[in-house]
């Protein structure tokens, strides 16, 4: 088996490119298993691996696409076989291994998780990293006593993959919803379609950032942003609560002070989607077909796109052009 098919490589030799060329087999990294990759999506990471700056890719040329689903072709570990459909999240794909934007893949077994049947492939991909991250982000909140009936959970970056799915997610399992962002007036349809009960502009143009204390209006929040407005949540957050931190997109810095974790028992919480441990996965893939299985999948994309439009829609996720998830269709099922 060595036929050529078509990826996504980003090159730098004489001048940084983006571009659909021909690859074979022998072009592939090393892994115990090649797949035909039926779908991947979009995410922030894999944008800054289309721009020259964006200090992901260390290593030139390279096939980016952090998230993969698609059918096994051939494998060298019994616990993967011909025809078989898996997904793939996380640990180098897409980073340090070639990704996602490529008709073939081949990985190492380890980071494989057998598709649930509960998801079609396609489905798989809408959830991809984001709405991964945000299973894991649901799950830690649940193992700190959050619960629906105990009061409404903050949202930030509403717009974002991660936000998205958190919000689909919360509300599948009958959680009071409030999702912020700055697009609170242009995303009302979209964010109601997922769920959200309430829609406010980004926390830090609502509330006083200097108040180490405010009124407690939420029992958690699923926070991508961070930065400033992370200081101001996590002031806002009733005792007992939780914050589920995932992102840094507001910025490294939290200008927060020691009061609401020593006088309302406040958990700020770290959430890694890159290394989750692979023993877990499929439990928390079975629950993202299950129990937290958006309602309505369509709603989360933005728009399904070909390996061709991908240099544009890596821009586009860079420069917060979608409200969604931007589907790469591959080989379609």
């Amino acid at each position: 088996m060595n036929e050529s098919f078509n990826a996504l490589v980003v090159n730098k030799e004489d001048q940084f490119s983006v571009a659909v060329k021909k690859l074979s087999l022998n072009d592939l990294p090393q892994g115990e298993v090649v797949i035909r990759v039926a779908y991947s999506g979009v995410n922030y990471k894999d944008g800054l691996a289309g721009i020259p700056n964006g200090q992901i890719v260390k290593q030139y040329p390279f096939v980016p696409g952090i998230d993969l689903a698609g059918t096994v072709l051939a494998s060298s570990d019994p616990r993967f076989y011909k025809g078989q459909k898996v997904l793939a999240t996380g640990f180098g794909l897409g980073v340090s291994h070639f990704g996602g934007f490529s008709e073939l893949a081949r990985v190492p077994a380890n980071w494989l998780t057998p598709l649930p049947a509960g998801l079609t492939m396609k489905e798989a991909m809408i959830v991809g990293t984001a709405g991964f991250t945000a299973a894991i982000s649901i799950e830690q909140l649940e193992k700190q006593g959050v619960e629906p009936d105990k009061g409404e959970v903050l949202v930030t970056g509403a717009t974002g993959g991660v936000g998205g799915h958190a919000i689909a997610m919360l509300s599948a399992k009958g959680y009071s919803v409030i999702a912020s962002t700055g697009s609170h007036e242009q995303a009302a349809d979209y964010l109601t379609k997922l769920g959200a009960q309430e829609i406010i502009p980004r926390i830090e143009g609502l509330y006083d950032g200097n108040k180490p204390l405010q009124s407690a209006n939420w029992q958690a929040a699923i926070d991508p942003v961070g930065g400033p407005a992370l200081a101001i949540i996590l002031s806002k957050i009733a005792y007992g609560g939780s914050v589920a931190l995932s992102g840094l997109t507001g910025g490294i810095n939290i200008p927060a002070t020691v009061m609401p974790f020593i006088l309302r028992g406040v958990n700020l919480l770290g959430i890694d989607s890159v290394n989750y441990p692979a023993e877990k996965r499929p439990m928390l893939w079975e629950r993202i077909a299950t129990d937290l299985r958006p309602a309505a999948f369509d709603a989360l994309v933005d728009r399904e796109i070909e390996l061709k439009q991908l240099p544009e829609a890596l821009t586009d996720i860079l420069h917060s052009r979608s409200i969604g998830r931007i589907l790469v269709s591959i080989h379609p099922e």
